[in-house]
């Protein structure tokens, strides 16, 4: 099969898979979660109008959500194709450890050695998502218990490096300039960067091959073999993707920190994933969108902002996540059941990260 047939036949598997009640869906809750992400601006703001209208609020905000964005990014990928990556705040520490010590020994001064920074940041963890990728495509092993694996080994393995004592060494233009500059106005470096990682990773998921087939590879994995496509290739590359936004996002945090964070990471994984899942990515695949992404990570740092500036203890910004995650995957199920019985296609059976979960109400193959 040529690769234009390949393409159109991906097309046809996603178009079957998801009917088009379930694209109209897609776009009811972008704009749902558009809505509550505005009724929080509106709540807030009559709350203490004073403090969370300012400048200063705005840009902690988008700062804040600066990382987890680069990382939503990489965890969309992955859910798309009903993958899960429970190791990206591990990959994170990881890279920025890999980042600080090259940098340091290099001597910590200048451009070109942040430049070096960046690039090692990256390749670690591209690497990490490289390991990732074979062992769910090649050892059969499912995501969620190799990036489980993979989560307490690149944390594990940075606590040993480091003797578990953060980095401070990194050069001050990077910081000055990254974690602390404005490209212009109150604009800052960092979040510039992320709406970069942002459009690239766009462009990639809704404009190229590449993202088709991730669209196809969640949407039915088996039709994607019959027909063709190189289903083990392209899965490995989505983790990989993963895995190179987690080596920028360990990268930012350097720059935005001054040290590496250790410690400071241990549920940046579940916030990103709940991120992703509140703007409308699908942990059971095939559905997911950048910008439901952006949205979805906005919430919680609204959140978290709101309740501060409103005298609220932010660790209730953890429940209200919780409540808005768990009314995501409720939602979704409900209405791919109903997209699937409009639409007379016969229900699979739901898996996320390569557990299958639930039962099916027909038995049978579902192509």
């Amino acid at each position: 099969m040529s690769a234009t047939q390949r393409e159109a036949a991906a097309q046809e598997i996603v178009a079957e898979s998801n009917p088009g009640l379930v694209k109209t869906i897609t776009r009811a809750q972008a704009t749902q979660i558009v809505l509550v992400l505005i009724g929080l601006f509106v709540l807030f703001s009559i709350i203490n109008p004073e403090a969370f209208l300012s400048v200063f609020n705005f840009r902690s905000i988008i700062v804040n959500a600066s990382i987890f964005i680069v990382l939503g990014v990489g965890v969309t990928f992955v859910i798309i194709t009903a993958g899960i990556d429970l190791s990206i705040g591990s990959v994170l520490v990881f890279s920025s450890v890999m980042s600080a010590l090259v940098m340091e020994s290099l001597g910590t001064e200048g451009w070109a050695i942040a430049a070096v920074g960046a690039v090692v940041a990256v390749l670690a963890g591209a690497l990490w998502g490289l390991i990732n990728g074979l062992l769910v495509t090649r050892a059969k092993v499912p995501a969620f218990i190799v990036t489980l694996g993979t989560m307490g080994m690149a944390l594990g393995i940075s606590q040993v490096i480091t003797g578990g004592i953060d980095l401070y060494n990194v050069p001050e233009v990077l910081v000055d300039t990254v974690g602390f500059g404005d490209v212009f106005w109150e604009i800052p470096t960092l979040s510039v960067i992320a709406l970069v990682v942002v459009v690239i990773g766009g462009i990639v998921l809704h404009k190229t091959k590449f993202g088709l087939y991730t669209y196809a590879l969640g949407s039915n994995l088996e039709a994607c073999r019959r027909v063709g496509i190189k289903v083990d290739y392209n899965l490995t590359w989505v983790y990989i993707v993963s895995g190179v936004c987690a080596g920028i996002g360990g990268y930012l945090s350097l720059a935005l920190y001054q040290q590496t964070t250790i410690a400071g990471n241990s549920l940046t994984n579940l916030a990103v994933i709940a991120g992703v899942v509140i703007g409308g990515t699908s942990l059971f695949g095939g559905v997911g969108t950048m910008f439901g992404t952006v949205i979805g990570l906005l919430i919680p740092v609204t959140l978290r902002q709101g309740f501060v500036i409103s005298g609220v203890q932010a660790f209730w910004q953890e429940v209200v996540v919780g409540i808005f995650l768990i009314g995501a995957v409720y939602v979704d199920g409900v209405r791919r059941a109903r997209a699937s019985r409009g639409s007379g296609t016969k229900p699979k059976q739901k898996a996320i990260g390569g557990l299958k979960i639930g039962s099916t109400e027909k038995e049978g193959n579902s192509e």
